[in-house]
C-alpha cells in the first residue's frame, strides 16, 4: 500500500512524510476519524513508507522486498490487533488476531484497505456475537516485542478499532505504551475517542484525519469507471465523505434497500398500531444479525435527524434518493415538536442496547409499542 493507491487525504499524507524527514516519528499515534477515510489503508501506507530502504520524499518504492511484503500483509515486523471472536471450532480458547490473518489479508485486497468494521463482522461471520480485542491479543504483542526486528528498522503495530479494547487488555497496552521498545511504532485507529481509555488517549499522539472530500470522492469514483456525472454527483453527494458508503451506493447493496423499506413499513404498521406485523418484524429482525440491526437503527437516526431538518425549512442539506425524498415529504410531519427527540433518544439507545446483546426482538417490539402512541402526537 503506498500513499498514492489512496483517494486524497493529501495534507495527512505530508504530514506523516513529515515525521520521517524530521526524525519525529512518535511512538504511539492515534489515527481518529470517521468510518470510510482511508484510516487503515494511511496507517499501512506509512508503516510500509517508513521502512522502504528506497523511499522518495513522496512515497515508497512499492518494488522492494519491503514493500511487497507490506502489500501482502505479510511482512515479519508488522503486526495487527483488531476485533474478533472466540471461534467455536475447539482447540485453544483464545481469541486471537493471528487466527484471522488470513481473512483480514483477503478482505484488506479485496477492498484495498477501505472497508468497515461492518464487512468485517461480515467476513469473519460473527453472527450475532461482539467483536472484541480481547487480552489475549495484548500478550502476544508483548511476547512478539521482547524480541528484536527480522529486517527493518521499525516493527509496526497496528490496532485497528481500538474502542473495541477488553478491560482487561487495557493495563496491559498501557504498559507497552509507556515503556515502549526502541524503534517500535504503534498506530491505534478508532471512529469512536470517546469510548477509549483517557490513560491510552494521553499517550498517543493525536492524528485527525477528515472524511474525503468532494472532490477527491469523485475523482475516486471517476477510476471505478463510472462514466455518468449525474450518478456520481449522487454518490458523492450520499456518502458524507465516507468511501465505504459510496461503494455501496455503488452496488445499491440490499442493506440500503433493507433499511428503507423496513422503517418504511415499521412506520406504517406502528401508526396502524397493527400489532400482528409488528410481532411478525420484531421476529424476523430479530435474525438479521447484531451489526445489520445497529446499521439500521443508526438509519432510523438519519430520518431524524432529514425531518428536523425538513421542519427547518433546510432541504438542501438532506441528501437521499428520489423514493426516500417521496417518503420523507409524505413521513416527516409525523415527526414533530412533541415526539421527534423521543425517537432520537430511543433509537440511539437501541444501538447502545444492541451492542450489550439485548434481545433484539424484545427491543425492536418495545420501540414498536412506544411509536404506535408517539406517532399519533400532533405537532404542539
Amino acid at each position: 500500500m503506498r500513499f498514492s493507491d489512496i483517494p486524497g487525504q493529501e495534507a495527512i499524507k505530508q504530514r506523516l512524510r513529515s515525521t520521517i524527514k524530521d526524525e519525529r516519528v512518535s511512538h504511539a499515534q492515534l489515527f481518529m476519524g470517521p468510518e470510510g477515510n482511508g484510516k487503515l489503508a494511511l496507517a499501512i501506507a506509512y508503516a510500509q513508507f517508513i521502512n522502504c530502504p528506497h523511499r522518495s520524499e513522496e512515497d515508497s518504492c512499492g518494488q522492494c522486498p519491503s514493500c511487497k511484503q507490506f502489500a501482502k500483509l505479510a511482512h515479519p515486523d508488522l503486526h495487527f490487533i483488531f476485533p474478533t471472536v472466540k471461534k467455536k471450532d475447539g482447540g485453544t480458547n483464545k481469541a486471537l488476531s493471528r487466527d484471522y490473518l488470513k481473512e483480514w489479508r483477503e478482505l484488506f485486497i479485496e477492498k484495498n484497505g477501505l472497508f468497515s468494521l461492518q464487512e468485517w463482522y461480515q467476513k469473519i461471520s460473527v453472527e450475532n456475537k461482539q467483536g472484541v480485542i480481547y487480552a489475549d491479543d495484548a500478550n502476544e504483542i508483548l511476547k512478539a516485542l521482547a524480541y528484536k526486528s527480522y529486517e527493518s528498522e521499525y516493527r509496526i503495530v497496528i490496532i485497528w478499532m481500538v474502542e473495541k479494547l477488553q478491560h482487561m487488555a487495557a493495563p496491559k497496552l498501557l504498559k507497552i505504551l509507556e515503556e515502549p521498545p526502541e524503534k517500535t511504532l504503534f498506530v491505534l485507529l478508532t471512529e469512536n475517542s470517546d469510548q477509549i481509555l483517557s490513560t491510552i488517549k494521553s499517550r498517543t499522539q493525536l492524528v485527525k484525519i477528515p472524511a474525503i472530500n468532494d472532490e477527491d470522492m469523485l475523482r475516486w469514483l471517476q477510476t471505478c469507471k463510472l462514466s455518468d456525472m449525474e450518478l456520481m454527483l449522487h454518490i458523492v453527494s450520499m456518502s458524507d465523505g465516507n468511501i465505504v458508503q459510496a461503494r455501496l451506493q455503488m452496488n445499491d447493496t440490499e442493506q440500503d434497500s433493507y433499511n428503507f423499506t423496513t422503517f418504511r413499513d415499521w412506520m406504517r404498521h406502528c401508526f396502524k398500531a397493527d400489532y400482528k406485523q409488528l410481532a411478525d418484524m420484531s421476529a424476523a429482525f430479530s435474525k438479521i444479525g447484531r451489526e445489520r440491526q445497529k446499521t439500521f437503527y443508526a438509519y432510523a437516526l438519519k430520518i431524524v435527524r432529514f425531518s428536523i431538518h425538513l421542519h427547518l425549512k433546510n432541504n438542501s442539506i438532506i441528501k437521499s434518493g428520489k423514493t426516500e425524498n417521496e417518503f420523507l415529504s409524505k413521513f416527516y410531519p409525523y415527526f414533530n415538536g412533541r415526539n421527534i427527540f423521543l425517537f432520537a433518544e430511543e433509537f440511539n439507545k437501541a444501538i447502545y442496547e444492541t451492542e450489550r446483546n439485548a434481545s433484539p426482538q424484545i427491543l425492536f417490539m418495545d420501540i414498536s409499542l412506544k411509536a404506535t402512541s408517539w406517532l399519533r402526537l400532533k405537532k404542539s
